[in-house]
């Protein structure tokens, strides 16, 4: 057999671009580069020192399943199982939202939070990520894979965080991945519609919250992969997509010290609506806007009173 007919790497590259691309995939050649670095089990950067290498029987049995699969439309990320957020690997399944890059605003407006309100004064020029916040104890609510409250557990190292989510399987993955980047210990899960389940006493100093935000008629316009392999109940709330939202705030004035901040990440078709929504409970003062790396606004923040 000659070179040119092995399937070596650069032709199984090559190849499977050109299908995926013909199949609709936003981003080919990086799909066709992350599922066979994830068949070879090595580093994605490693298969360009090795285009001339053909990958053994089993290898590319897997990776021609997951080329497949990836042409029907199922995200890269649940193939592989992981996604990066937030420079940290985080486990994935189709019982999960994938992580996405917007949502790291919330990490930061949570950290910075964190730095302004550390019960031991910081010194000058230390970094959110340096924060030795002694006492502060955080709730992450709709946690999912549990990015928000892996994060915020690892940069704030002795802070306490109560991690919230209606689904038992996405509890399941988000103690895995607590697991995963040596934070479980700090971090107390809770099967809970909201509130509903937490400890009627437990007070928090900052709430963050990821919740289902998209409308249902929204939904349609939505990226088929998402669509069709995301779990529909992360994704929307009900026909306006603050339904969700509408019972958060309340629930979390009663939650909040005095001082606390309630951060929760939107959609920017909903943001007139969500600031409406803080505004008519006075129990908190709206703070500004945080925009994402479109300039679209992400982040609302409520400080509670008092």
């Amino acid at each position: 057999m000659s070179s040119a007919e092995l399937w070596t790497v650069g032709r199984l590259l090559q190849w499977t671009t050109d299908y995926l691309k013909s199949h609709g995939a936003d981003s080919p050649r990086l799909d066709a580069e992350v599922l066979l670095a994830h068949a070879m089990g090595c580093r994605r950067i490693e298969l360009y020192t090795s285009f001339d290498e053909v990958p053994q029987d089993d290898a590319r049995a897997v990776f021609r399943e997951s080329v497949r699969r990836r042409a029907e439309g199922m995200p890269v990320a649940y193939l592989v199982g992981s996604r990066e957020f937030y420079s940290l690997a985080f486990h994935v399944t189709p019982d999960v939202l994938i992580p996405r890059p917007e949502t790291e605003q919330l990490v930061v407006a949570a950290l910075d939070w964190a730095k302004e309100n550390s019960p031991r004064p910081l010194g000058d020029g230390v970094r959110a990520t340096d924060i030795s916040a002694d006492g502060l104890t955080l709730a992450d609510i709709g946690t999912g894979s549990g990015i928000l409250a892996v994060c915020l557990a690892k940069h704030l190292p002795t802070c306490r965080v109560t991690a919230v989510d209606i689904s038992p399987a996405a509890l399941t993955i988000a103690a895995e991945n607590a697991k995963r980047h040596s934070v479980a210990e700090r971090i107390e899960f809770i099967e809970s519609d909201l509130f509903a389940q937490v400890p009627p006493e437990r007070q928090f100093d900052c709430i963050v919250s990821n919740p289902p935000y998209i409308a249902e008629h929204e939904m349609r316009d939505l990226a088929a992969d998402v669509r069709k392999f995301e779990p529909r109940m992360a994704l929307t709330a009900g026909p306006k997509g603050t339904e969700v939202i509408e019972r958060l705030i309340p629930q979390a004035a009663e939650r909040l010290r005095p001082g606390g901040c309630l951060l929760i990440e939107i959609s920017p078709m909903i943001h007139d609506t969500v600031c409406a929504l803080f505004a008519s409970d006075t129990r908190f003062e709206l703070g500004p806007t945080i925009k994402d790396f479109a300039r679209l606004p992400r982040v609302v923040q409520g400080k509670k009173r008092g």
